[in-house]
């Protein structure tokens, strides 16, 4: 799963941090990519995954593009890979 954020988001050190790092900033850190944006991937398991952004100013930001977004954060729902047959 890759998590982005735009490149108008808060400057300085942004991490995504959730149910599957628990919920611990700097793990996974987002890196600035070349057309501004930053992102980091991220392997999840199937299932579904509560999370938000960290800003290094303490601010929380929520995901518009998650697969829900509430009071609790944002959500995805990650699908297990169906198994190739022989």
């Amino acid at each position: 799963m890759t998590f982005s954020l735009p490149a108008r988001e808060p400057a300085g050190v942004v991490s995504v941090v959730g149910d599957f790092n628990s919920w611990e900033p700097g793990r996974h850190e987002l890196v600035r990519r070349r057309n501004g944006t930053r992102s980091v991937s991220v392997v999840l398991p199937p299932g579904e995954h509560r999370f938000r952004y960290l800003a290094s100013d303490g601010v929380w930001l929520d995901d518009e593009t998650a697969d829900e977004v509430g009071p609790d954060g944002s959500w995805v729902r990650v699908q297990a890979r169906p198994r190739a047959t022989d």
